[in-house]
């Protein structure tokens, strides 16, 4: 099934007003993330959540301080993996829906409850917003072509922050504690061999801050590397076939470069080609290091 617009859809407009962003945790987990974290909590805030949970790892750059005057709750994480960091701000929650959002993302006015609306029309157990990046400079261009083709709109296997999910369902069924960073994919694909859970992306965009430079990309694709080595290295100790296991190593080629490639909604130039093609290969490479390392 693909998820369909909200006009789309014959409950339109029944049941999803039930549902505001008053009844949304939500909890940004932090280390030393001043660059954002004002804007991120201020936007939540003016959405119109409620609740704010910041988990914070020992941040010495003022983030605390920051968190401190504009969340609800601070609480202290050993930083030991975003899985663990995530759980403890769950924890704490006490709404019906419970979004995750990163420190640098910032959730403009009325998307909250454009990804409330997604969730709910659709009977998803768990939705993300769309993210783009201000600017048109070759990296802010071509992150924001590489997620318009890799990210579109409808029912997908695995969402990534911001998320959000039903509060009662992800409060008994939280994150890998054990997990650094492949806690989503990890989530998203035990709920759905669990009970069947489906999840979507939403019409919904947020914003992402602090992204523009050629060592972020380097630090996303470390971090993306990071969790193929480690969801892979996981998925042969609990007997992964070899289908699964080629499946996980042609992953981030399938979906880094050949679906942004032809998707509709992307523009294929030579710089964006370009782009993808050292993306996917910084992205190989972090992988291949990590798995040397365990």
């Amino acid at each position: 099934m693909t998820a369909q617009p909200l006009g789309d859809r014959p409950n339109s407009g029944e049941q999803v007003q039930l549902l505001t962003p008053k009844d949304v945790a939500a909890v940004v987990c932090t280390m030393n993330s001043i660059s954002g974290i004002a804007e991120c909590l201020t936007s939540l805030r003016d959405s119109g959540v409620e609740e704010i949970i910041v988990v914070d790892a020992s941040s010495a750059d003022g983030t605390l301080e920051v968190a401190l005057e504009l969340a609800d709750l601070v609480v202290s994480d050993p930083g030991t993996g975003l899985g663990r960091a995530r759980n403890t701000g769950i924890e704490k929650t006490t709404k019906s829906l419970i979004l995750n959002m990163g420190s640098d993302n910032v959730m403009p006015a009325g998307e909250m409850q454009k990804m409330i609306d997604y969730l709910v029309v659709n009977d998803f157990q768990g939705v993300s917003a769309q993210t783009v990046i201000e600017g048109d400079d070759w990296i802010s261009s071509g992150l924001n072509a590489w997620r318009q083709g890799r990210f579109p709109e409808g029912e997908v296997s695995i969402i990534g922050t911001p998320t959000l999910f039903l509060g009662d369902l992800l409060r008994s069924h939280p994150y890998d504690p054990t997990r650094v960073f492949s806690d989503d994919s990890e989530l998203c694909e035990r709920w759905s061999n669990e009970f069947g859970a489906r999840f979507g992306i939403s019409d919904a965009v947020s914003r992402e801050i602090g992204k523009t430079s050629w060592d972020e990309v380097k630090v996303r694709c470390r971090m993306y590397g990071k969790s193929d080595a480690e969801n892979y290295a996981n998925g042969r100790k609990i007997g992964w076939t070899v289908t699964r296991r080629v499946q996980s190593l042609t992953y981030p080629f399938k979906k880094d470069f050949l679906t942004p490639l032809s998707s509709p909604h992307t523009k294929v130039t030579p710089k964006f080609v370009g782009f993808l093609s050292v993306f996917v290969l910084l992205r190989y490479q972090a992988w291949i290091s990590n798995s040397h390392k365990s």
